[in-house]
């Protein structure tokens, strides 16, 4: 994977629809917000859904 995901936690507003949808990407942290824990826990498809859902915007690609 040439790019990763990587959460705004400025932004986010925790409410886990990134986890729900790809929980071996996306966990939440102990600040509870959402982080990634494994970037590669999925595929792009999968991740992107993910950023396309965020009712936020909080997740991009680096």
């Amino acid at each position: 994977m040439a790019r990763e995901p990587y959460v705004d936690k400025n932004v986010c507003i925790s409410c886990e629809l990134c986890v729900n949808m790809v929980p071996d990407v996306f966990q939440m942290g102990e600040d509870g917000f959402a982080e990634v824990h494994d970037p590669t826990g999925a595929s792009e498809k999968e991740i992107q859904d993910a950023i396309d859902n965020c009712p936020v915007n909080c997740i991009h690609w680096q």
